[in-house]
């Protein structure tokens, strides 16, 4: 994996990371059960599980899944249909650039973990931070 960091099992970050993965679980379960046409509850909850605002152009089709959310960002007018899966915390992120139309039950993934048995359990791969403002 390009830029590949490893983050240690068992410690402080990798409990924050589990964390954030339990947070975001629970509000992309809250995004799924909104009324469909209750637009600005789904903005409200879009901008928690992207740790910050969306453009006002994002469209997201739920139901929507993410496990961290902090690794994506989008451009303007993205379209994203039913039932994505978004899995932003290795190798760089996701970045959706203007005007990108994804499909239904398309899965964009970068998370990983070491291959080699002996590293398997104590390490989770991810990608350098980026930083948001």
């Amino acid at each position: 994996m390009r830029n590949e960091q490893r983050l240690r099992t068992r410690t402080p970050e990798s409990r924050a990371f589990a964390e954030r993965v339990h947070l975001v679980m629970s509000l992309t379960s809250r995004l799924n059960v909104l009324p469909f046409d209750d637009l600005d509850a789904r903005r409200t909850v879009l901008t928690e599980i992207f740790g910050g605002p969306v453009p006002e152009s994002l469209s997201v089709l739920p139901p929507f899944y993410c496990d961290y959310g902090l690794g994506a960002s989008f451009g303007e007018r993205v379209f994203i249909n039913q039932g994505c899966f978004f899995l932003d915390y290795g190798g760089g992120g996701i970045t959706i650039a203007d005007r990108v139309l994804i499909g239904p039950r398309v899965t964009l993934s970068t998370a990983g973990h070491p291959v080699e048995l002996d590293e398997r359990y104590d390490f989770i791969t991810h990608a350098p931070h980026r930083h948001r403002g």
